[in-house]
């Protein structure tokens, strides 16, 4: 256990292959089960990856979930795995087919991250993307996957910034498919600079009241603004946030349940579990056995 009380889970760093484009890397599943092996990493086992994760399946179905959320991957799918967020393999990933990209934040630039949303969670398009769409996409990453097994071909710095240029298509694509507003986009920069605030200082305050006077705003105004955004008003939006680092730490951690509650800014261990009641229909204690029981069925 370290010092935050993490159990279970792996944070695994990104470490720079040898021979690669520094800072990318472009994998098959079976090159993603190798990487595994060589790091040390369990491959099926729940982790917190400190870099972004792409997939993209060309045949064959992908079970995996995402801070709590299961996801079903088949041909033509793509899924963005966001740095912290808890990940975690559910099929045999030898009976599918497709590509990996993985790559640390800071390898796009911060016009390219900030305008397909890399700071955000879980990402999946909204509806299928349109056949055009689908294969602009794939024909853009075959081109990536073509220029990183070509590294050395170009002077090392141009080489970087092709790849670079060619994943922020992607990215860029994929955050803003044709028809379907990015999330954030119906909020404008209210439900922006709400969304930063409540990632900084969702475990300090739970009242939209004390955001909308730090940000200039009124209540009215970030509760229209994140309906437009996101479907769900305000305290809701809040509310998820606050929720889904509870759930992390149940899992993943052995913190009491009041110890977590403390960490998440509630005043004593009876409301935060009226709160998760309310939430889940189940106390803290019952959400922890039920998905460690879980996992030892998987």
């Amino acid at each position: 256990m370290d010092k935050s009380g993490h159990l279970g889970i792996a944070s695994v760093p990104y470490r720079a292959g040898v021979g690669v484009p520094p800072g990318l890397e472009v994998l098959d599943f079976p090159g993603l089960l190798a990487r595994a092996e060589g790091h040390g990493v369990p491959v099926y086992s729940p982790k917190r990856n400190e870099f972004h994760e792409l997939i993209a399946i060309r045949s064959g179905t992908l079970r995996t979930s995402v801070d709590f959320t299961d996801h079903e991957l088949a041909a033509g799918d793509w899924l963005w795995v966001h740095p912290g967020q808890v990940h975690q393999y559910g099929s045999d990933l030898r009976a599918v087919d497709g590509w990996i990209v993985l790559f640390p934040a800071a390898f796009l630039g911060t016009a390219t991250a900030e305008a397909a949303g890399a700071d955000r969670g879980a990402w999946q398009p909204a509806r299928p993307l349109a056949g055009t769409e689908r294969a602009a996409l794939w024909r853009t990453l075959e081109l990536l996957d073509g220029e990183y097994r070509r590294w050395g071909g170009l002077p090392p710095e141009i080489h970087v910034d092709v790849l670079r240029h060619l994943l922020s298509v992607i990215v860029l694509r994929l955050a803003h498919p044709s028809g379907v507003p990015a999330e954030g986009e119906g909020g404008g920069e209210a439900f922006l600079r709400f969304r930063r605030a409540v990632e900084r200082d969702f475990a300090h305050t739970h009242r939209v009241e004390d955001y909308a006077a730090r940000l200039g705003y009124s209540v009215r105004t970030l509760t229209r603004a994140t309906r437009g955004a996101v479907g769900c008003g305000a305290k809701r939006f809040l509310d998820d946030r606050v929720l889904l680092e509870a759930k992390r730490l149940l899992v993943h951690t052995d913190l009491a349940a009041a110890a977590i509650g403390q960490r998440l800014g509630f005043p004593d261990a009876g409301v935060f579990t009226k709160f998760f009641r309310q939430r889940t229909g189940e106390t803290p204690a019952a959400f922890r056995a039920r998905t460690a029981a879980g996992e030892r069925r998987a």
